[in-house]
């Protein structure tokens, strides 16, 4: 999973935008006042921010100052401070700004989540805090403040704390109708992921597949669903599957292990999809296993022509003998190399009779992924892959075939 990172500078622009606008509002000024500032509001647009410093300490330097005049003063030496990389000089006119009395609420919010800013820069995590504290008091619910806010959290532990507030964020956007920002879900990985919550951080993941699918996410989540709790060792083809199916599928031993799995499965067709783009991609085929790639690509070669006819026989065979675990196998085995009806008919007829099946749940996983070969029933399938349960990966299987279903 990708790491959450801060990014600080956004937090300055709003100060520096208005107080930019100083040097209007100086020609309302006394002139001893209002021309330094407004020289130091050009010296700033002009990114000398040491020059405006200074032009600004001749406004300050005047006497008899007016409370606007004050006012006025304090915006400009807060932006050319922040703007030079003053931050003590920032903080004390941000502090002055804010005791003012003089400011709007919204400029109050502003003014304190500058402070939080400018003291997180200092590395004063304590008064940041204080501070940030006092901006959501005021009001604060930019982009760059909640992110200011999990930087603060996370430098100093709370990672409970942040899962709570990224939570609450998440769940206010799908209680709105809207998609969650990428970075709240990003924060609520994280955190779950340093809490050790596993079925948080898979559900947090799962929300980033459905909304940002991106194939990090998916290499993410398809990573850790084997050490899941109750993960049952038969669904590794599943995952080795999904990896195949959103381009994760990347050394020699997982395209390898995808086919024979495949193979010894009956599913002669996905074993042959899945050797050739093994060497088309490069990754098979070269090296010092390129002799034993090779003869696996063969041995498949060798069973394609002859898998239609096997497949038709074990059909008659396992129909013949009443063997449903067979009709599901078999079934599948024919969806996938194509032959969608013929299979989808006969996971039916197995689930007919759910009671003979050892796990009806994978029954319907399998049946599901057969009607997922056609587009038409693009919709039945998903239906069938929402009705899954079961706490042994197989609801899991499905969920996620369902989220890439979405995708396609």
């Amino acid at each position: 999973m990708t790491k959450y990172k801060l990014n600080l500078r956004p937090l300055a622009v709003g100060l520096l935008a208005a107080t930019l606008a100083v040097g209007a509002a100086a020609q309302a000024l006394r002139p001893e006042v209002g021309k330094p500032l407004q020289q130091a509001s050009d010296l700033l647009r002009s990114g000398k921010a040491k020059d405006a410093q200074a032009k600004v300490r001749e406004a300050e330097a005047v006497a008899n100052k007016t409370p606007q005049e004050q006012l006025m003063i304090n915006k400009m030496k807060a932006a050319a401070a922040q703007r030079a990389g003053d931050n003590a000089s920032a903080v004390a006119a941000l502090e002055a700004l804010f005791n003012s009395g003089r400011q709007s609420g919204a400029e109050q919010a502003q003014t304190a989540e500058s402070l939080a800013f400018t003291y997180s820069q200092m590395r004063d995590l304590g008064k940041a805090n204080q501070w940030a504290q006092r901006a959501q008091a005021a009001g604060a619910n930019s982009a760059q403040f909640k992110q200011l806010q999990a930087y603060l959290q996370g430098q100093s532990g709370d990672y409970t704390a942040i899962a709570r507030d990224a939570a609450a964020a998440v769940a206010d956007a799908e209680k709105a109708g809207q998609r969650p920002a990428e970075a709240d879900l990003l924060r609520l990985a994280d955190a779950y992921q340093r809490t050790k919550n596993q079925a948080g951080y898979l559900s947090a993941v799962e929300k980033l597949l459905t909304h940002y699918p991106k194939k990090e996410y998916w290499a993410a989540v398809l990573g850790r669903l084997p050490s899941k709790a109750g993960f049952a060792a038969r669904y590794q083809v599943d995952v080795l599957r999904l990896k195949f199916a959103t381009d994760n599928l990347t050394t020699a031993d997982e395209y390898m292990e995808l086919t024979q799995l495949a193979l010894q499965a009956g599913y002669v067709q996905e074993a042959k999809t899945v050797v050739d783009k093994g060497f088309a991609s490069g990754v098979l085929g070269t090296g010092p296993q390129a002799a034993r790639h090779q003869r696996l690509r063969d041995m498949v070669g060798r069973q394609v022509p002859q898998a239609v006819n096997a497949l038709a026989r074990q059909r008659d065979e396992v129909t013949k003998a009443g063997d449903e675990e067979g009709m599901v196998r078999v079934g599948a085995a024919m969806a996938a190399s194509g032959q969608v009806d013929e299979g989808i008919k006969l996971i039916d007829a197995a689930l007919d009779r759910p009671k003979q099946l050892r796990s009806p749940e994978d029954a319907q996983l399998r049946l599901g992924l057969a009607q997922l070969q056609k587009s038409s029933l693009r919709a039945t399938a998903v239906q069938t892959l929402r009705s899954v349960r079961g706490t042994d990966g197989v609801a899991d299987i499905a969920k996620l075939w369902v989220i890439r279903a979405g995708q396609r």
